[in-house]
């Protein structure tokens, strides 16, 4: 096999520049100083790194703990932008870290990190060109750039003095772009020194992906009631993330260094709601040996979200408003009155206005959830979100699935993208992960990456229903699809229970509910369940 050819240049750093091409030079130091947005600056810069070389795609990669991340591309696919990047996995990457000037790979054997992630291209192409250089600041690596091209020769005439000039001037981009990241972050948050320069990187909770216009205002209105203690009420549709929006404000909040406490109201059962948000003492009730703490005193300090706040139990919810007003808690059985310093964030996928005129929901607790509404986008909403969902999922798909490189064909890409998507991210997420373990069961050559097309991902472009005059169906109804499927399911119940004479446990093996789900559906449709009804039950 033939070794890797290289040719490396000796030491070069940003105060050592050269400046050969002039214009060059004045045009990207201008861009320094002038008042642009990262994204313009380094929009500015790849156009001139591919006005210089011959490349079909460049990457400016940042160093974040052990691997690379890319915080800017040109030529790659979309979902490129979502990955991350072990040099010690990656021997093309760990070589231009090491090297105290350009590197030159010419051997295809040597796998490139891109290679399927050209845009255009398909992901069996390989890359059969390659330059990359070390960003240095002072001495010290922050992070590499890569020039990649499918062409062989297509950088044989580019002069390694070339590259080390858009290497220095590529490290001085990043590095102001950090500065500047950090002044802004300071104004705003004077107590803390920003952690987080580099997009995507890990905080222990799943990033906010997406640069759609939807999810640019989300990320604006994050910044403007985080740094505060108001409570905020997250509504949206199911698997749109509004638990990651949770996450995301108490991390930018004071509280961040505090518990975030989460608590399922859908999952809460009436007959132990009250002890799981306000603990208990030990015999306040049969089955109570300990004392317990409850949710609202565990958050004290930090922030309590109720997820799906929609189905909290209707007799549950003054007790919860008085906490929340008065800041004062008392465990289950106890006289004792517990202070709390709480800041709330409540989600739901539920229509709460309508919920509150139905008679389901209380309006005292609804406006008290209610001082900062948040919308979290439908992913239909967010035009070119797809990819880089997609490429985030690819990445972690192949973590938990342990295999190389995971690479969505054009006609996966472009199917993906024609999706409706009723069920939001999670649906994405889970349409790439079973995808990706079907790829994986195919054969494919040794070190070929695995590629997920049509036939993987289970799912068909839409097709366009023929125009009909609406005859065929009769009108559209005129009220809320909800209050349809809850006035069916109402008939269902009411039905169920007629036929087995008001025997509840009956009624809910009729219907295929477990007992318990059915007393919780009945509450949540408004019919009552009288103590001897429950008692028969």
């Amino acid at each position: 096999m033939q070794a890797v050819q290289m040719t490396t240049c000796g030491p070069f750093d940003i105060g050592s520049v050269q400046p050969r091409a002039a214009s060059l030079v004045v045009d990207i130091l201008f861009d320094l100083c002038a008042d642009l947005g990262s994204e313009d600056r380094y929009r500015r810069l790849l156009k001139a790194i591919r006005a210089v070389t011959a490349c079909d795609s460049a990457a400016i990669l940042a160093l974040d703990g052990k691997d690379l991340v890319p915080v800017a591309t040109t030529g790659l696919v979309p979902e490129a932008q979502m990955r991350r990047f072990s040099p010690s996995q990656q021997p093309r990457l760990a070589k231009i870290l090491r090297s105290s000037g350009p590197v030159r790979f010419g051997d295809v054997s040597v796998p490139d990190p891109f290679d399927g992630l050209l845009d255009g291209w398909e992901p069996r192409d390989r890359v059969h060109a390659c330059m990359g250089a070390a960003l240095r600041i002072r001495g010290e690596v922050i992070g590499a750039l890569t020039l990649d091209a499918c062409n062989p020769h297509a950088f044989d005439h580019a002069a390694d003095e070339d590259v080390a000039l858009l290497a220095a001037l590529t490290a001085a981009t990043v590095h102001t772009n950090r500065m500047l990241e950090q002044l802004r972050d300071s104004a705003a948050r004077a107590e803390h020194v920003a952690s987080e320069l580099l997009r995507g990187r890990s905080t222990g909770a799943a990033p906010l992906v997406g640069q759609s216009a939807a999810m640019r205002a989300l990320r604006h209105e994050i910044e403007l009631c985080a740094p505060t203690d108001l409570a905020v009420l997250l509504t949206g549709e199911t698997g749109v993330g509004k638990e990651l929006v949770a996450h995301a404000i108490h991390a930018a909040s004071r509280r961040a260094t505090r518990p975030l406490v989460h608590v399922n109201c859908a999952a809460l059962p009436p007959t132990v709601a009250e002890s799981e948000l306000f603990g208990h003492v030990r015999g306040a009730f049969t089955g109570a040996t300990d004392h317990r703490v409850g949710k609202l005193e565990l958050a004290d300090g930090g922030t309590l979200f109720l997820d799906e706040i929609g189905e909290l139990p209707l007799e549950l919810q003054p007790k919860l408003l008085r906490a929340l007003q008065s800041g004062e808690i008392q465990r289950v059985g106890s006289d004792k009155a517990l202070h709390v310093d709480v800041r709330l964030i409540a989600a739901t996928n539920r229509d709460l206005a309508a919920e509150v005129a139905a008679g389901r929901f209380r309006s005292d607790l609804f406006h008290r959830l209610a001082v900062y509404p948040l919308h979290v986008p439908a992913l239909r909403d967010r035009p070119g979100d797809v990819a880089l969902l997609a490429g985030h999922f690819l990445q972690q798909a192949e973590q938990r699935l342990g295999v190389g490189a995971l690479l969505l064909s054009q006609a996966a890409r472009q199917t993906l993208d024609s999706q409706p998507w009723p069920g939001n991210v999670r649906e994405l997420e889970h349409v790439i992960l079973r995808a990706a373990v079907r790829a994986a069961g195919e054969p494919r050559a040794p070190g070929a990456p695995v590629v997920i097309d049509v036939p993987q991902l289970g799912i068909d472009a839409p097709r366009v229903a023929p125009a009909t005059n609406g005859a065929a169906h009769g009108p559209l109804p005129t009220r809320p699809l909800r209050e349809a499927v809850d006035d069916y399911q109402r008939d269902l119940v009411t039905q169920a229970l007629t036929e087995s004479d008001g025997n509840w446990a009956e009624a809910a093996r009729k219907l295929g509910l477990d007992r318990g789900n059915l007393h919780r559906l009945a509450r949540r449709l408004g019919l009552v369940i009288t103590p001897a009804a429950a008692r028969r039950a």
